[in-house]
């Protein structure tokens, strides 16, 4: 059974679309809905052409439509056209029978091409869903609402923005089921086959977009609240190229400067935010480092010693264990706050004295 389905023709849709999209190898041509619809207009002319032909005559006008197509469209773009003259190969090579064109063609039009048009609906980041809530919020609450916004945001945007996903998949689903429903010679395990492919590539897909939002949101509700309480950002020190992921710059009152560095958790990359060192900060005129972060378990004492000394303070939700346990202990407290203070200690900075 499984043989079956690895040998299975339909099974090339999944491979095919991956080969379309990348980019490192073949130049990602498939995220481009003109470059497919050319394509596909293409072959579709062969089709129409080799009533007259044998097999295999047949496929050479095929693979030779694809290549001319391909090449003559980016016949400009000299580094990029290496790449799509090794898709042209590889692609050609993948092409075995006529089957395998019906395979490609059903691949650009029902999959590709929807595709294309979903990721381009799904929000690129959560600001659309979290803005006006998190207003509210502060309006209702004020700076003592700070870590339920940031906390929303997250939580918030995450929500919307997968609930999108899911809309645009079910649409698009819906969509390739009834094309293939309308092909008699396509069977129930070819379905699944296809539709099975179509959904793993699409999660693929829409995965990177969710790693990069991921890396953006935290950043925005950083610049929403220092936006909101009129917290003006200033600009990254000339010539500082230390390994801090800082997202934001205030100036203080003082002509120092403090570095805001807004993220879910430290992981792996303590390490090297660690590199900077008091002595890189004053040379520099860094005052602190603000580190908002919203899950805490993995900031341990060991980090919380280490960055503390150079001047690194974490900003934690209010109520977490992490913050109420470091609040009072004699080595840690100095290196903690309560996010709920964020705000205020930052208008002590800016203020004149």
């Amino acid at each position: 059974m499984e043989q079956q389905l690895l040998e299975n023709k339909w099974s090339k849709s999944y491979w095919f679309a991956r080969m379309l999209i990348n980019g490192d190898k073949y130049g990602s041509i498939g995220d481009n809905n003109a470059v497919l619809l050319s394509l596909s207009a293409a072959l579709r002319s062969v089709a129409n052409a080799n009533a007259h032909l044998t097999a295999d005559e047949s496929l050479e006008m095929y693979k030779n439509a694809i290549t001319q197509t391909l090449e003559e469209r980016f016949a400009r773009a000299s580094t990029r056209l290496q790449r799509v003259r090794r898709l042209c190969v590889d692609l050609g090579n993948e092409l075995k029978t006529l089957a395998d064109i019906e395979v490609l063609l059903l691949t650009c039009e029902s999959m590709m091409i929807p595709t294309n048009n979903a990721i381009a609906n799904i929000p690129s980041d959560d600001r659309i869903y979290t803005e006006n809530i998190a207003k509210h919020y502060l309006d209702a609450q004020g700076e003592a609402g700070l870590a339920t916004v940031v906390n929303l945001w997250d939580d918030a945007g995450v929500k919307g923005c997968i609930d999108a996903e899911r809309l645009e998949l079910v649409k698009i689903f819906g969509s390739l089921r009834h094309t293939i429903q309308e092909n008699p010679s396509i069977s129930d395990t070819d379905r699944d086959v296809i539709l099975s492919g179509f959904v793993q590539e699409f999660e693929r897909r829409v995965g990177q977009k969710r790693k990069q939002r991921a890396g953006s949101s935290l950043e925005d509700v950083t610049s929403f609240i220092l936006h909101y309480f009129s917290i003006p950002s200033a600009s990254t020190p000339e010539h500082f190229q230390a390994d801090i992921e800082v997202d934001k710059w205030v100036k203080t009152h003082d002509n120092w400067l403090i570095g805001i560095s807004c993220k879910r958790t430290l992981r792996e990359r303590w390490k090297q935010v660690s590199s900077a060192d008091a002595g890189i900060l004053s040379k520099f005129k860094i005052k602190q480092i603000f580190h908002v972060l919203t899950y805490d378990e993995d900031l341990s004492d060991d980090k919380l010693t280490l960055l503390g000394s150079q001047r690194h303070i974490f900003y934690l939700p209010d109520e977490s264990r992490k913050y109420l346990l470091a609040a009072k202990h004699i080595g840690l407290k100095d290196y903690v706050r309560p996010m709920s203070q964020f705000i205020s200690d930052l208008r002590l900075e800016i203020r004149n004295k």
